[in-house]
């Protein structure tokens, strides 16, 4: 496996678009098409920046994340909209492109020293990840989605 991310653009957007999760993950995670629009519409304010990514396996298109932040900030990096298409679940994709995201995050933003998302309360799955990788619950929630966050150690 080679696991790389590429941002959303006009050559792969639509590919990125037919991205779909299991009917019971629904739920937990927004469409491709919606973080896409919040690129646009800035939901949570203008001083906030979004990413949209593509995950690849070589050349092949397997998931989708999305690193929102506000620039002159030291905790205020998420990463939200994360999701592996159904049928490459299960084969080890999302923990390597979350490992990737983190180090791209890390990596871009030195000033950087929290990252945030939310998940689901009812998505174990994304809470054992998230665990592996030392986020841990803040107590804050958004409606049905906890916030976590994981201190960047430098």
């Amino acid at each position: 496996m080679t696991i790389h991310l590429e941002i959303v653009t006009r050559e792969n957007w639509e590919e990125a678009l037919k991205l779909e999760v299991d009917r019971e993950q629904l739920n937990f995670v927004p469409s491709v098409a919606v973080s896409i629009a919040k690129v646009y519409i800035k939901p949570d304010g203008e001083n906030v920046e979004y990413i949209p990514f593509a995950i690849y396996d070589d050349q092949k298109m397997v998931g989708f994340i999305m690193h929102a932040y506000e620039k002159h900030t030291t905790n205020s990096y998420w990463i939200n909209g994360f999701l592996i298409g159904k049928q490459f679940q299960g084969k080890g994709y999302g923990k390597l492109a979350f490992a990737e995201m983190i180090k791209w995050i890390v990596n871009k933003f030195q000033q950087c020293n929290e990252i945030r998302l939310t998940v689901h309360k009812d998505n174990k799955l994304a809470m054992n990840l998230y665990k592996l990788y030392g986020f841990n619950p803040t107590g804050d929630y958004f409606g049905e989605e906890a916030v976590w966050y994981y201190n960047v150690q430098r």
